[in-house]
């Protein structure tokens, strides 16, 4: 990911994150994906009412689909409404699927969708990410690592 792709994704109006992701996973290597979307599931979106808990990425005849994610209906829509929670297709070269096929044919490796976001031209784009799971050792690694930086964090601020 280069500088130009983080910037992007700081200056986004709307970032929906999948927190638990990074303390699940190891997150080996990261995509941008566009999704296929509908009107209303856009809009909704676009206001910040998606969820991205416990879903993950599949491949389904060399076409990535993302299952569980959960886009709420749009306020305002009519009998059009989507659905809140279907498979939706995510947009990636097939040369970036067939690696991600191959890498998750391995044990212990998922892909998962950690970040949601609008680009400049006004779409929705999706970081989905080649994660290992981690083992209870690794997340209680992890806790007393975030523990220790937010009381250097605080001692830097008290001296």
């Amino acid at each position: 990911m280069n500088k130009e792709q983080q910037l992007l994704r700081k200056k986004s109006p709307v970032q929906i994150k999948n927190k638990k992701a990074a303390f699940e996973y190891f997150l080996v290597e990261t995509f941008m994906a566009g999704i296929v979307l509908t009107g209303t599931e856009i809009k909704s979106i676009r206001m910040g009412k998606a969820s991205l808990v416990d879903t993950y990425c599949l491949i389904i005849n060399g076409e990535m689909w993302v299952r569980g994610m959960s886009i709420s209906p749009y306020f305002y829509g009519s009998y059009s409404n989507h659905e809140m929670k279907r498979d939706r297709k995510l947009l990636l070269t097939k040369r970036e699927i067939h690696r991600l096929q191959e890498a998750t044919k391995q044990p212990g490796f998922t892909i998962i969708p950690t970040l949601i976001f609008i680009d400049k031209n006004g779409r929705a784009k999706v970081d989905i990410a080649l994660a290992k799971g981690k083992k209870m050792f690794d997340k209680r690694q992890t806790l007393k690592e975030k523990e220790d930086r937010r009381e250097m964090d605080r001692a830097r601020k008290n001296f």
